[in-house]
């Protein structure tokens, strides 16, 4: 290949710019994005096919995680490491292949996490509430289930003698992960109490109690987050919190049976007991370190206890599983990304947006991508937009500051017509502005019976218990319509190229597994 003197100076030019993401708006040329661009072509003209079949798959899910959401995440990291933002890059953006996915559920246009993640694990769209039962059952109908479960994937590598494993931010029993082992018609249905009487005579049973009695293989051997409250009986303190107990009516212990069903398992609560792991050593692990959801990654350093951060439970779940010689699955999933965002907060959607990011670098680093399928995306994205016209660089969390009139920032942020600024960050719909000491508490959002917006002069919007402003008054902000994206690398990722049904995800992985005879 010969380059002329103009192409061997932008392309230096575009390597010093553009080394190791670490451009701002300060050093970039009109060189050096040709360069950056013509560099990229190369780098994907380089790309090949790998057709080999994949030993281990591990599915990051975003729960929540739009294309804004990853957008303005990447900023914020960026930010926060002294860019601009803009031209930054999370880990898992730097996978070579992407797609679109449509997310919407059978009977719903705007989707829900059991639906989607249905889709996900089973190859079959269904609808909103469903956990791994297909559109035929009804909602809440215990008996409408009967012939229509869903094999899971996990469920059928289990059956293969594969090693497989859930770590998520949320409740282990929350709809993300229950879709991978359990089936109900009711995403709600955690633990026994929750359930209506007719439908445990009906044979329905909780999702907690069918994570202990999986009857497929010889169970999960990984399973770490939240949800104590779903396992503990109603006359058992916390052993974290004396203030809380647990949630089942049924008196049963659910710790207890699975510690007595797997003599090789060990139980962990906490960080301490979390960091004395010896994943070479270890066979199986639940480790339940909320009675509830996980603390938002921003908050960790509040918990009493000590919790792990995503990716050091993503890190040693992988270390766990990988000792199996036929392969593993593992799906990991950013479950309080979506909890963020229904409370309007955009701080905390996107901090745990970065603390998925970095869960996916620690796996990226861990395993061998020749032989394992990496695959990164979201259930559903949210009602969260990024708007009006900051200048480059502006906090993305701060209030718009725009440009003059020859294009140089401005020093004083942008007012709406009512004469007050505004932020970059916005929601849809929700509970509106407001500013909590404790995001625990009931939001005190703006009151809908006066006109007009709060003014924001005087606020910091860029702290973490600032909530972005919303146009329609709902209690939580809901879920939106839209793609999401799916990042892929490793064997067959060259698969997603192109816009697809969410359900299309499993089909790929069941290829690059190789699970079905192929065709001669």
């Amino acid at each position: 290949m010969i380059f002329d003197f103009r192409d061997r100076c932008f392309i230096w030019l575009g390597l010093v710019f553009f080394s190791v993401g670490s451009a701002t708006a300060q050093t970039e040329s009109p060189e050096g994005w040709y360069a950056q661009g013509k560099q990229a072509v190369q780098e994907s003209l380089r790309q090949t096919p790998n057709t080999q079949r994949a030993r281990n798959i591990i599915l990051f899910l975003g729960d929540g995680m739009g294309v804004s959401t990853v957008t303005a995440s990447r900023i914020l990291d960026g930010q926060l490491r002294g860019q601009s933002g803009e031209e930054n890059s999370l880990s898992f953006e730097r996978l070579p292949h992407v797609a679109l996915a449509k997310t919407y559920n059978t009977n719903q246009q705007t989707p829900d996490s059991a639906g989607t993640m249905t889709a996900i694990m089973t190859g079959v769209k269904t609808k909103a509430g469903l956990i791994a039962v297909n559109q035929r059952a009804r909602r809440k109908d215990c008996a409408s289930t009967r012939g229509n479960h869903l094999k899971t994937l996990l469920e059928e590598l289990e059956t293969r003698r594969y090693a497989t494993g859930i770590v998520t931010t949320s409740r282990v029993t929350h709809a993300t992960p229950a879709a991978t082992y359990a089936h109900s018609p009711e995403r709600y249905w955690e633990n026994d109490a929750s359930m209506p009487a007719e439908a445990i005579r009906q044979g329905c049973t909780d999702i907690a109690r069918q994570l202990v009695a999986f009857p497929h293989g010889d169970g999960l051997e990984v399973v770490m987050g939240g949800g104590r409250q779903q396992f503990l009986p109603q006359d058992q303190v916390d052993p974290e919190y004396p203030d809380k107990r647990g949630g089942r009516r049924d008196g049963i212990n659910l710790i207890e049976e699975w510690k007595k069903r797997y003599a090789d398992g060990l139980y962990v609560w906490n960080q301490a007991q979390f960091q004395k792991i010896d994943p070479e050593r270890t066979v199986r692990v639940l480790a339940l370190f909320e009675p509830y959801n996980m603390q938002f990654d921003s908050d960790r350093g509040r918990d009493k206890a000590g919790e792990p951060s995503l990716a050091e439970m993503a890190g040693t779940a992988i270390r766990i599983l990988q000792k199996n010689k036929r392969g593993y699955f593992l799906m990991v999933e950013g479950g309080r990304i979506d909890r963020a965002h229904h409370y309007g907060n955009a701080y905390r959607a996107l901090h745990d947006t970065r603390a998925f990011a970095e869960a996916v670098a620690t796996a990226m680093e861990l395993v061998d991508q020749k032989e394992t399928l990496i695959i990164v995306t979201a259930d559903h994205s949210h009602v969260f937009t990024l708007g009006g016209y900051p200048t480059r660089g502006n906090p993305i969390l701060g209030k718009v500051i725009s440009n003059d009139d020859h294009g140089a920032p401005k020093t004083m942020p942008e007012s709406a017509k009512d004469g007050k600024p505004y932020t970059t960050l916005g929601y849809y719909n929700g509970d509106g502005f407001a500013v909590l000491e404790d995001i625990g508490r009931r939001k005190k959002g703006v009151d809908y019976g006066q006109p007009g917006r709060a003014d924001i002069t005087g606020v910091d919007t860029t702290q973490s218990n600032y909530y972005q402003e919303s146009l329609v008054p709902l209690t939580d902000e809901t879920h939106s319509g839209e793609d999401v994206a799916i990042f892929a690398g490793g064997p067959w990722a060259h698969l997603f190229q192109g816009v697809y049904e969410q359900n299309y995800i499993y089909h790929v992985m069941r290829h690059a597994l190789q699970l079905d005879p192929q065709p001669e």
